[in-house]
């Protein structure tokens, strides 16, 4: 290979120490005290422009003193658009794991960002991911945000070497960062929607939190495979044990551990790969300069056992693998394969560790996430015809399929209008393109397209399968499908019920017009963030998933509409369900000279017995058979069961959790209308409804508060006396963690008695 090359100097951070030397097969150069390195490189006739960190993913038969591994930036390659090479992320965990940090570090890593910026920085400037001021000023993740990036894997032997050439490809990695906190849970729910695959963040020092567990829920709902991110390992109290035990008995989780730390807490140097037997450091400034070295002699013998125990879990759950590993003759590419397999089938998660903000472990992650992460080919969606109830998986998932298929799952109201943004399953979307929003029915013009990294997009032509774009121009809300025609849409997401209320007061008539458009603005973005008049005050009332939910959404209004709103106290949204079955036997007959009104409707009403919280609905089944009733009659049935379920016996509140079976029933040739047999739904629910034995939902929260020791007792106290029943309780390095279930309507104002109990900041 022939090579010149060239130096400039920028200002980039530093990536290589003084006095090092490189060499490849025809070149030879050394660089001394290069802190900002920029390489021009003529290659043949082909000019490329590359900082330092490149070089080593762009040169083939590159020999050096020593294995060093530099971030991948530079070029596109033409693997990028494989869509084998097409990984679609989402970072999930509990509030304050690191999920905005690993983020920010992920993307400096690969190039995307020039420098890094701390969730909770003193610069002013915040973590990318986090655009709104709201977020930077809180410290928490409130919307869900996209980027993508481009990554190269290199092996152990980082493709250096004699007998090694780096024709590992590139890889397309489109990520969603989404919030810890329970109240933007619908952010994490139309995240994992549209992606292939997910990373688990766990705090090593805390471990399996409350939202970890609904997290790893939610990743089940949409059959995500995922990885497991043990996150700052150097802190103090970091404990692999202990994350591993609750990773197993809360979550029930079969875990592959590939990685070890060398020290942990404060003592973290590095990371061991329990695969290729090697040991791994990240040095520089960043962390960006990562160093594969022996395995430190006093941790070979751990790390020989644990590769031995590794070899021994894939054999017991893959066949294949099995048969080459009592040969002897299996290689890196097989065990990687072999987990991949695994992964994907949900068998076992692999367990990856390090310290996003130590800057230690973030490229083996991103490795791994090209290894055994699905791609686009390996996901499997869910499709029915437009005209039919049920989802198949066999519609169309074929290879020879040309056909358009996206999903819009999120729009936001931007200086550029509504941007949809969209996930390509089948076919490419091109601007200018006429699409059908299958749900409406409807007919639009695509007008632009545009990549999106956080905040900033970037207008294309053009996207192909696999992608996530935004696009603009459309009016459509967020969960419809868009085709080139085909009558099919996709399976839409879970959209939780929101628990929490509170009604507006005093609303200036000069604010009306504002107060509309923002509300509409809101409703539109966040299915869960709900608007009704209440009929007797006519107050409007606003619902959400939390006090902190409706409180960010006020403060919006505030800055971005000029809108100072009062609102009255927070107003729990109870719920009412059936625990028992019964049967209801119900004619309704009313003569008045006339034509009359006859119905009758036979059948019985049941709780649906699966997880409550998953099924916040109703369920209206015709097991009716005959011609007794008329068809246009049974659809009045379902209506009227429907809509006196909206308002239930007990306390007013909405019936959820039933099921309204409909086995038989009789009309009149002459008498029998749809009023007649709405009129004998409502009869035959509340004489049913009585006897199925009701009872009220209240919403309950859990609760995780985190201490110092010695306020445990007032901690404890402040819970019970809410009505809160203790779960757990654990102490680690003098900071106790307690657990706890919490009726909702306790918790308003907990934060505010809960600090003057203990009088220090505590975290909830």
């Amino acid at each position: 290979m022939k090579c010149i090359i060239y130096r400039n100097f920028l200002y980039k951070p530093k990536f290589i120490s003084s006095n090092t030397k490189f060499y490849s097969t025809n070149t030879k150069f050394s660089l001394t005290n290069t802190k900002f390195p920029l390489i021009n490189i003529k290659l043949y006739s082909i000019n490329i422009k590359l900082t330092f960190v490149n070089i080593i993913n762009n040169f083939k038969n590159f020999n050096t003193i020593g294995s060093v591994r530099f971030s991948s930036v530079g070029k596109k390659d033409s693997n990028l658009y494989n869509i084998e090479n097409i990984r679609n992320i989402g970072i999930s965990a509990h509030i304050d794991s690191g999920k905005t940090t690993l983020t920010e570090r992920i993307l400096f890593y690969a190039g995307k960002i020039d420098a890094i910026h701390e969730v909770r920085g003193t610069d002013g400037v915040g973590a990318k991911m986090d655009s709104m001021d709201l977020e930077r000023e809180k410290g928490i993740t409130i919307q869900s945000a996209v980027t993508n990036i481009n990554w190269n894997i290199n092996s152990s032997s980082l493709g250096i070497g004699p007998n090694n050439t780096l024709t590992n490809p590139n890889y397309s990695i489109n990520i969603i960062d989404t919030p810890g906190h329970v109240d933007f849970t619908i952010e994490v729910e139309r995240s994992l929607r549209v992606l292939d695959s997910a990373v688990l963040l766990v705090c090593s020092v805390s471990g399996v939190q409350s939202q970890t567990v609904t997290v790893f829920r939610q990743m089940d709902r949409y059959k995500i495979p995922r990885i497991i991110f043990l996150n700052k390992l150097d802190r103090e109290g970091a404990s692999i044990d202990r994350c591993i035990h609750m990773l197993q008995s809360k979550l029930g989780v079969n875990l592959l551990q590939l990685q070890i730390p060398i020290g942990i807490g404060p003592k973290l140097e590095g990371i061991i790969d329990l695969i290729e037997m090697k040991a791994y450091y990240f040095r520089g400034q960043f962390g960006e300069l990562m160093t594969c070295e022996d395995i430190p002699e006093s941790m070979s013998e751990l790390a020989e056992k644990l590769n031995f125990q590794l070899l021994e879990k894939i054999a017991d759950h893959d066949n294949d693998f099995a048969q080459k590993y009592l040969e002897s003759n299996f290689n890196l590419d097989d065990i990687r394969n072999s987990i991949r397999k695994l992964t994907l089938e949900h068998v076992m998660y692999p367990l990856l560790m390090g310290s996003a903000k130590g800057n230690k472990g973030v490229q083996l992650l991103l490795d791994s996430i090209c290894y055994y992460l699905p791609s686009h080919k390996n996901s499997i969606q869910v499709y029915k015809y437009q005209n039919s109830s049920e989802f198949d998986d066999k519609i169309i998932l074929k290879e020879d399929y040309k056909g358009l298929i996206g999903y819009i799952f999120k729009i936001v109201d931007t200086y550029l209008g509504q941007l949809s943004y969209t996930r390509i399953y089948k076919g490419i979307l091109k601007r200018g393109l006429s699409v059908l929003i299958v749900e409406e029915d409807k007919r639009v013009i695509l007008k632009k397209l545009f990549k999106v990294h956080s905040d900033e997009v970037l207008e294309v032509s053009e996207a192909r399968e696999g992608e996530i774009v935004a696009i603009s121009g459309l009016k459509c809300p967020s969960g419809v499908t868009i085709t080139d025609g085909k009558q099919v849409t996709m399976k839409p997401m879970h959209v939780p019920e929101p628990v929490v209320s509170m009604a507006l007061k005093n609303i200036n008539k000069s604010d009306s017009v504002k107060l509309s458009k923002a509300l509409n603005r809101f409703q539109k973005e966040d299915p869960t963030f709900r608007i009704n008049i209440d009929q007797e005050s006519k107050e409007t009332i606003l619902s959400g998933m939390g006090e902190l939910h409706l409180n960010i959404y006020l403060e919006r209004m505030k800055r971005e509409y000029g809108i100072n709103i009062e609102v009255g106290e927070p107003i729990v949204n109870y719920r009412e369900t059936i625990t028992t079955k019964a049967e209801f036997n119900y004619t309704h007959k009313r003569q008045s000279g006339g034509v009359g009104q006859y119905a009758k409707v036979i059948g019985y009403i049941e709780p649906i017995k699966d997880n409550p919280n998953e099924h916040l609905n109703i369920q209206f089944i015709n097991q009716f058979i005959g011609n007794d009733i008329k068809s246009n009659y049974i659809i009045s049935i379902e209506n009227g069961f429907k809509e006196i379920c909206m308002k239930g016996l007990l306390c007013g509140r909405p019936v959820v959790n039933m099921r309204f079976v409909l086995t038989d029933g009789a009309s009149h040739d002459v008498d029998s209308s749809d009023l007649a047999f709405k009129l004998a739904t409502y009869g035959a629910f509340e004489m049913a409804y009585r006897q199925a034995e009701p009872i009220i939902l209240e919403p309950i929260m859990s609760v995780e508060v985190t201490a110092p020791q010695e306020f445990q007792s007032q901690t404890l106290s402040t819970l019970t006396k809410r009505k809160g029943i203790i779960t757990n309780t654990n102490i680690i390095n003098e900071i106790v963690i307690i657990n706890a279930n919490v009726p909702l309507k306790s918790m308003f104002g907990y934060i505010t008695d809960l600090r003057s109990a203990t009088k220090v900041s505590i975290n909830i």
